[in-house]
């Protein structure tokens, strides 16, 4: 039986997750997720499909995080008619979160084409709307862990606890022959985002053993985290947000509004109820965050938590944007967490542009950052940025720690490979920035593992699962060039460097002595452009 896998996504760049296993009864994607970072990045999420999205007969969905399923609603748009097949918390979850996303996206449009006019520009279109996200929710189809769901003929799949968010999963497919010419189905597992270990709210991550192929992220494959257990991670949050109230300012939160914002409330649930801090005013500025931790209250019986760490008279719900607004006066003594996490979207955006430019204020960055997002911009130490078109100096304190991090570190992501009791052919290395997935590589070779059956995919990358060992394609046809991925992904696309070319200008341009001397340097300027060449793309 013919079997391939395609990588249309998460491969080269941490996110976009979409994988597409081709059988002769029709092909199955595992996630249908949104590129984020980078502009030059999140345009792919504009192009066409590589794929006739009609032609998919199902999608099997790790988890509800947008960049593994904030696609599915541009997928159904263009026709697919199929089953989505996820955990009852990531079809809770998404009941929410698609709807919001394609508000999110609506917004942005709409602002987009305000600028669009004024400049002289074609409008855009919508990646999807919020009555697309809606429609696509009528497809998803729960399933339960650890129980064989049967997808279409010939292949089944089962779903493993990942203890990453609510309702992630592994996903273990069986599809056909066996794998080079063996009997029985080839086993293929894909671990999805695998959570740390030691959460407040899940169980770790578990797995099926000995599979044929394996998919496995690697989005921390570079880094160790000091292991804290519970107690030690509220320390580390009661310290930071003593320091930062001890000014006299706001502390900002950007928050995932999944998980991230459920376990900062629950460690300050904790942190108030144990008398080691006094109960401040909270404020969740984030409608999605809010809806999304009324979904964690109808699942306390199954997370791992005693009591209801949500309900706290101090903890006040921001859901109109008059009552957002209206944070803009708050003086100090208060806590404001807002989406989303990166800074590139939602509210947390305009909180940052009003308390960035005041020395009093903090910002605590908790989670990932991807290159070229706005939180990236700021954990790397940068003095200005520009929000919504308009320069903003950082004078705020900018503070990050990574206690809080819903991904396994390359320790946890070897334990977790090696209790799978290896891989029958090959493991293929995902969801990570190139420095991390060439750590786990060069980990997995100290150990023992045959270079050939390590393979490192590119975008768009097609790979024979009937083979023994993993064999990358001699030609390649990406959306997007290597060089360009490279450059994007670590936050170097030519739209960074446009935007730090225009702070630099007007850094330079204040700091020069009299406007004669900047009439010069903008002569110079002009006089650059008006003979630079006009080329193609470079890396």
């Amino acid at each position: 039986m013919s079997l391939s896998l395609t990588f249309h996504g998460a491969a080269g760049t941490v996110t976009g997750s979409c994988f597409r296993l081709s059988t002769p009864e029709g092909d199955v994607l595992v996630d249908c997720g949104m590129f984020q970072g980078t502009k030059t990045i999140r345009e792919l999420n504009y192009r066409p499909f590589p794929f006739d999205p009609a032609s998919i007969r199902a999608v099997l969905l790790t988890h509800a995080h947008i960049d593994h399923s904030g696609l599915l609603p541009k997928l159904s748009r263009l026709g697919f008619r199929g089953r989505i097949h996820a955990t009852g918390g990531t079809v809770d979850l998404l009941d929410y979160m698609l709807p919001d996303s394609g508000y999110i996206q609506e917004g942005e449009v709409e602002r987009l084409n305000r600028r669009n006019r004024q400049r002289g520009r074609a409008a855009v279109q919508a990646i999807y709307t919020q009555d697309d996200a809606i429609r696509c929710l009528r497809l998803l189809r729960p399933v339960e862990y650890r129980r064989w769901t049967t997808i279409i003929p010939g292949m089944r799949a089962r779903f493993w606890p990942a203890g990453h968010i609510l309702g992630s999963a592994s996903i273990e497919v069986e599809a056909g022959g066996g794998a080079a010419g063996g009997a029985g189905p080839t086993r293929i597992l894909f671990s999805g985002d695998l959570g740390p270990g030691g959460k407040s709210f899940h169980a770790d991550a578990s797995g099926p053993e000995t599979p044929d192929w394996m998919v496995l992220e690697t989005t921390y494959g570079d880094r160790e985290r000091t292991d804290l257990d519970e107690s030690g991670r509220q320390a580390v949050l009661r310290a930071e947000v003593a320091a930062a109230l001890a000014g006299g300012g706001v502390l900002v939160i950007p928050v995932f509004a999944v998980e991230r914002t459920q376990e900062l409330l629950y460690d300050l649930d904790r942190l108030f109820e144990g008398g080691l801090m006094p109960p401040v005013d909270i404020f969740l500025d984030s409608p999605l965050a809010d809806a999304v931790t009324g979904v964690f209250r109808r699942h306390l019986a199954d997370l791992e938590t005693d009591g209801d760490p949500f309900g706290r008279a101090n903890l006040h719900h921001c859901r109109s944007v008059a009552e957002s607004q209206r944070l803009n006066s708050l003086a100090g003594g208060a806590i404001i967490m807002a989406a989303s996490g990166m800074c590139d979207a939602g509210r947390v955006r305009h909180h940052l542009k009003n308390r960035l430019w005041r020395p009093q204020d903090t910002v605590l960055l908790v989670g990932y950052q991807a290159p070229g997002t706005l939180g990236r911009l700021l954990r790397e130490g940068a003095k200005r940025v520009r929000i919504h078109g308009e320069e903003i100096e950082v004078r705020a304190r900018v503070r990050s720690v990574d206690v809080y991090s819903g991904h396994a570190d390359r320790s946890a992501l070897l334990a977790w490979l090696e209790a799978r009791h290896g891989v029958g052919h090959g493991l293929f290395l995902v969801h990570g920035e190139e420095e991390a997935r060439a750590a786990i590589r060069t980990a997995l070779l100290e150990r023992g593992w045959p270079a050939e059956r390590i393979a490192l995919p590119g975008l768009d990358d097609r790979l024979d699962l009937a083979a023994p060992r993993p064999a990358l394609p001699a030609e390649r046809h990406p959306r997007l060039a290597p060089a360009a991925m490279a450059a994007a992904t670590a936050g170097r696309d030519w739209h960074n460097r446009y935007a730090e070319a225009l702070l630099a200008l007007r850094r330079t341009l204040d700091g020069a002595p009299d406007d004669t001397a900047r009439e010069r340097i903008l002569a110079g300027v002009m006089g650059a452009l008006d003979g630079a060449p006009v080329e193609g793309p470079r890396p």
